[in-house]
């Protein structure tokens, strides 16, 4: 399954960063459900439906496709990576991970170490999706994550995602791998 991308380049505390479409391309407000949900239509480049599936609907077979996707254009940025770091969740109640799912198979395609233990969480947050200001995002992550230099430190990081949005989440963790992780470089990935 070949799915189209159109890279786009992140700016922020990293060294080099992608995320490989938008999130969305269009999204119409149609009102809300009987339980007081907000719908809307939405219409989602192929490489965006797929974190929603995965996310949304458990649809287990958008990772299959995800890391086919997140492989093709990696052999294209040819980054020197020592260890995958996936981002930590916000909703730690749902049963399946999305983010933790591809960077598990990733990591094994790749034959890197995937670090789940390099980034853990300290304090619940707010699912980000729902906050709109930037200030408040951060505000919201402050002191919300610890990293273990002893895993992080002189290391060539891959630091990966599956929205990005304002880039408050990444920002925060990147800062961190930079003053207490002591990493040596620290890349970006996005699925959207």
């Amino acid at each position: 399954m070949s799915v189209a991308i159109n890279p786009r380049r992140l700016h922020g505390p990293w060294n080099d960063g992608y995320a490989l479409d938008f999130h969305t391309l269009q999204g119409t407000f149609l009102g809300h459900d009987e339980y007081g949900h907000a719908r809307s239509e939405t219409t989602r480049p192929p490489v965006g439906d797929l974190p929603y599936r995965l996310k949304y609907k458990n649809d287990q077979t958008a990772v299959a496709a995800l890391v086919e996707v997140i492989m093709a254009f990696w052999k294209n940025w040819k980054l020197p990576v020592q260890a995958l770091i996936p981002v930590p969740p916000s909703n730690i109640a749902r049963k399946n991970q999305p983010v933790m799912a591809v960077a598990t198979v990733l990591a094994e395609q790749f034959g890197i170490p995937l670090c789940t233990a390099c980034v853990t969480k300290t304090k619940r947050t707010p699912e980000l999706k729902d906050v709109f200001d930037y200030d408040k995002r951060m505000e919201a992550l402050k002191d919300a994550f610890t990293v273990q230099p002893a895993q992080t430190s002189g290391k060539n990081l891959l630091l990966f995602d599956d929205l990005y949005r304002s880039g408050a989440t990444v920002s925060a963790i990147t800062e961190l791998l930079k003053s207490q992780g002591n990493a040596r470089s620290r890349l970006l990935a996005h699925a959207h």
